[in-house]
């Protein structure tokens, strides 16, 4: 399974965006797609699955094209719910006496009207043993969300939810799991834009 970052917005690292519609990728985010999308081909993918917002659609469907294939939106892959703070700017945030819970105790955080980053955590791992329940035998590529992708990678690492800002997830980077039928995890991958070869 190839998890990845959907290509930047405009203001990608300024505003908490959430569930928020209406945010595209920039054009330059678009050529970074395309080309994760021609390097990608090298890769025989069964299924592309995003998250149906418009910048992990926009991104997935360059992702998706050189197999001939669409991009299959899944609801569970949706960006955590964070309530009240959805479409606030970062630089006010970082000024909440909570923000300090985000980065320390993120096992006890739950955004103020949305749900709490375990909950996320518990979703975002059942829809991706879900998805590759239906493809046992190939590779899917599945296009979310940085929070969705960090928490997913820290449960199959083992990584207490509290560490979860040791981990990076950069746009349009790709996260390799390699889950067995048997259900078995190895994680060859994380936060990499290497060649596809090196992730066997």
């Amino acid at each position: 399974m190839l998890l990845i970052r959907h290509a930047p917005v405009p203001t990608t690292g300024k505003v908490l965006y959430g569930r928020q519609p209406g945010h595209h990728i920039t054009e330059e985010g678009l050529a970074a797609a395309r080309e994760l999308g021609r390097r990608l081909s090298k890769v025989e993918i069964q299924a592309v699955y995003c998250s149906p917002i418009e910048r992990t659609r926009e991104t997935a469907a360059q992702i998706a094209e050189p197999h001939g294939h669409s991009p299959v939106g899944e609801a569970g892959l949706m960006e955590v719910d964070y309530g009240e703070w959805t479409g606030q700017e970062l630089a006010k945030l970082y000024k909440l006496p909570e923000w300090k819970t985000v980065i320390r105790q993120p096992s006890r955080m739950r955004f103020p009207g949305g749900e709490s980053l375990a909950e996320a955590q518990l979703r975002g791992v059942r829809v991706c043993e879900e998805l590759v329940g239906r493809h046992p035998d190939g590779a899917i590529a599945v296009v979310t969300h940085s929070d969705i992708i960090r928490l997913v990678l820290g449960f199959y690492l083992g990584q207490p939810l509290d560490f979860l800002s040791r981990l990076t997830v950069s746009p349009t980077s790709v996260s390799v799991l390699d889950i067995s039928k048997k259900g078995g995890v190895t994680v060859t991958a994380i936060n990499t834009n290497g060649d596809p070869s090196s992730w066997q």
